[in-house]
């Protein structure tokens, strides 16, 4: 047996979640009292649940670094084993999800956001390298930044979902 196979088969199979929607735009909705669809977040936790692992913490958080950074270490000092945020990865002035994140990242995966850059763009074209969707590990942890789009958040489950047990197995030791 290999020795990617042999961590794939020694990894946990069920893991634990914390999903954050980065998005100022619902926040003030949901703020407000409006009646807003989360459709990423939705989708990211519909998707984590039919692989049987567990959502503990759930948010909706502005593009504010102060606050996706408060969401971050909490993770880090919490038990789940992947955070994940969606939003706040473009090239807007809003966008600081992936400036916020990146200190905290012990080890940078750069293929995460290689591949989904080049299965994005294989639906939409140029329009794909506009993300700076990324990966990494940190205290033996998973942090993955998505973009907002649900299409995004799809093709990203479809892709990397299979592997993460795989990915927190190894960045655990």
């Amino acid at each position: 047996m290999k020795a990617h196979e042999e961590h794939r088969a020694r990894a946990r199979a069920r893991l634990s979640f914390q999903l954050a929607t980065v998005s100022t735009s619902r926040f003030k909705k949901m703020k407000g009292g409006e009646k807003f669809i989360d459709a990423s977040g939705d989708l990211l936790e519909a998707g984590v649940r039919a692989e049987s692992h567990e959502i503990v913490r759930r948010e909706l958080i502005p593009d504010d670094s102060s606050l996706i950074k408060s969401t971050l270490q909490t993770f880090l000092t919490g038990a789940a084993d992947v955070l994940v945020f969606t939003g706040g990865t473009g090239v807007s002035p809003t966008d600081v999800t992936i400036e916020t994140v990146r200190p905290f990242l012990e080890k940078e995966l750069p293929g995460f956001g290689e591949t989904l850059r080049a299965e994005s763009f294989k639906k939409i074209g140029g329009a794909a390298a506009l993300t700076r969707a990324t990966a990494g590990t940190a205290r033996g942890k998973l942090i993955v930044c998505l973009p907002g789009s649900p299409d995004a958040v799809d093709t990203a489950l479809r892709i990397f979902l299979p592997e993460l047990p795989h990915v927190v197995s190894i960045a655990k030791g």
